[in-house]
């Protein structure tokens, strides 16, 4: 089901789910989707789904409609589309016709494995986040009668299994979405404005920064930067990282 967030300067206002065949938006009480601000229109613009499609038309309001930034009359929205109507913005998100794609957060915030800018990040978090610590060496068990001793080198210790984490995005237009920290290292930021990378280790998550627009403008864990050493991540944490305030949460 396709849905619209509505948001001003970032901050998420409202969600609206398509289930329905028209909705008009505008500043009047009377709208689908109200928007009390004086740069909107009474009836500012109007969306029609048809089967599978949603087409969006403004009804000559005074500001105009804009689509990703353009000026429209009428539009057949596509998965992504921002719609801004005065100040606010309608992040248009289809769900069935994305099934198959990335989130639209992973698009925009995740950095692609064998880009040049995740290779800096694996190369700078091998270098800052060191090995974990080898297991403490265990003194050995009697051997029950007639039993026969393990063989040389081997060990009955269960392998470590990894410790398990998310993001949640917590501001902007994609508040709401999740996302799994299932790999040894994920990525994430804007490149040319900050770019950081998280590390799974059996002993925790990491982050570690790796490049920034500008010297010294570093992600921050709960409101402190995180300068050029790693940080071990705990439940809860906030991090605000290019702009994306998100939440780290373990199991």
């Amino acid at each position: 089901m396709a849905r619209l967030i509505l948001s001003l300067d970032g901050q998420v206002m409202a969600e609206y789910n398509m289930n329905k065949e028209r909705y008009t938006i505008g500043r009047l009480s009377d709208n689908d989707i109200r928007i009390d601000n004086p740069a909107v229109s009474g009836h500012h613009s109007l969306i029609i789904n048809i089967l599978n499609d949603s087409f969006l038309e403004d009804l000559n309001s005074t500001n105009g409609t804009y689509v990703n930034g353009k000026l429209i009359k009428k539009h057949a929205l596509q998965h992504g589309d921002v719609v801004t109507v005065g100040h606010h913005q309608l992040r248009f998100i289809d769900t069935q016709g994305s099934e198959d794609e990335p989130d639209e957060f992973e698009k925009t915030m995740v950095i692609t494995p064998g880009s040049a800018v995740a290779a800096a990040a694996a190369k700078k978090a091998s270098a800052i986040v060191p090995p974990p610590p080898p297991p403490a060496a265990k003194p050995a068990t009697p051997t029950a009668p007639g039993a026969r001793p393990p063989p040389p080198g081997a060990t009955t210790d269960q392998p470590t299994a990894l410790p398990k984490a998310k993001l949640q995005v917590l501001s902007g237009a994609f508040a709401g979405r999740e996302l799994e920290l299932n790999k040894a290292l994920t990525t994430l930021g804007r490149p040319g404005v900050q770019v950081a990378a998280i590390t799974r280790r059996a002993d925790g998550f990491f982050i570690v920064h790796v490049d920034s627009g500008k010297p010294g403008d570093y992600p921050s864990v709960n409101g402190t930067g995180i300068g050029e050493q790693a940080r071990k991540l705990q439940d809860n944490d906030v991090i605000l990282l290019a702009g994306v305030k998100m939440g780290f949460f373990e199991g």
